[in-house]
């Protein structure tokens, strides 16, 4: 068994984006605009038709089979509209992931995207993470540290801000990824900067907080390998031992945890090398990210599998990274 832990619907038919187009077009005519949820008329045909030629081709042909999958992370846009837009635009994305579930149960099983909004509190995703969980079986969902989309507005991970989430999130026993949508700022290229500076952000925030002792059994996945991390683990080691801060070991590491979304040799060894086996869960993004050819292997860069079964690693570590850690850290998953 090998599970996916980082799967975006980044193939989703037309009709949502045009939901999306609409809901955008009414705001800038009044930014404070409401409306109605409203209907996608999305068939289960088209459901198929959109994964059956991506994400469930590119499974059979890698040789992975399961995918926690959840919204398109650049889509989530929490930067647009207002409450009421993050939220109903939250529970259709939502609403779609949970019926490739029911199609398709052997293949993905449910993460959530909440609907966060800049300036106000996160009372519509502590209920939409409980719909979620309670009403489609999801396992997880994915928690924005910037929903402004890359001016860095909100307080950090470890202010009280955040705890009304990590509470329901102890509460309901799933963990969150870590995962920031768009980047409005023109100094961060989405992909290329500002997801990993959030990455890296995110991981000295939660070491230079109380979350970890105040929820002791809380557990985040910070994806994309880490960001800066595992490059730079002896700077985050040398940084806590002059804070006077335990040992990362301590700290974060029954926690904390990092994904395989690295996409060349290399990155991976060291990933491998640096962070203990039990805190590396298996990944690739597909579709996402980067999903060229790499010139100088002949494989696509997120075929991340070929990365950890190439790796010096044993068996037992292999067989950890692929599934048994996946299965501990979203303890609601039962595949």
């Amino acid at each position: 068994m090998i599970i996916d832990c980082h799967g975006h619907y980044t193939t989703a038919p037309a009709e949502l984006g045009e939901y999306r187009d609409a809901q955008q077009s009414a705001l800038a005519g009044d930014p404070e605009h409401v409306g109605s949820k409203g209907t996608i008329n999305i068939s289960d045909d088209q459901l198929r038709e959109s994964l059956e030629g991506a994400q469930l081709k590119l499974q059979r042909e890698r040789g992975t089979d399961v995918t926690i999958f959840s919204p398109r992370a650049s889509w989530m846009g929490h930067h647009i509209g207002n409450a009421a837009t993050s939220k109903f635009w939250t529970e259709h994305c939502n609403d779609l992931i949970y019926r490739i579930t029911q199609l398709y149960p052997d293949n993905f099983v449910g993460a959530c995207q909440l609907p966060q909004s800049p300036g106000t509190n996160l009372a519509n995703s502590i209920i939409e993470l409980e719909r979620c969980v309670e009403q489609y079986n999801f396992v997880g969902c994915n928690l924005n540290l910037d929903p402004s989309g890359g001016f860095w507005s909100s307080p950090p991970l470890g202010d009280r801000y955040w705890y009304p989430i990590y509470e329901k999130m102890v509460e309901l026993n799933v963990p969150a990824m870590i995962h920031v949508s768009a980047s409005c700022n023109e100094c961060f290229h989405a992909t290329g900067a500002h997801y990993l500076n959030a990455d890296t952000t995110a991981f000295m925030q939660l070491m230079t907080s109380q979350v970890t002792k105040d929820f002791p059994t809380i557990k985040f996945i910070i994806p994309h390998g880490g960001g800066a991390v595992p490059y730079h683990w002896g700077r985050f080691r040398g940084l806590a031992d002059m804070m006077k801060l335990p040992p990362l070991d301590e700290l974060l590491m029954n926690n904390v945890y990092f994904d395989t979304c690295v996409y060349h040799q290399p990155g991976i060894d060291l990933l491998l090398k640096v962070i203990p086996t039990k805190n590396i869960l298996f990944a690739s993004e597909m579709v996402g990210a980067v999903r060229g050819i790499d010139s100088e292997t002949g494989h696509y860069f997120d075929d991340t599998k070929r990365y950890v079964t190439n790796a010096a690693i044993s068996d037992a570590q292999r067989e950890a990274i692929f599934a048994g850690n996946a299965r501990r850290v979203y303890s609601r998953m039962s595949i």
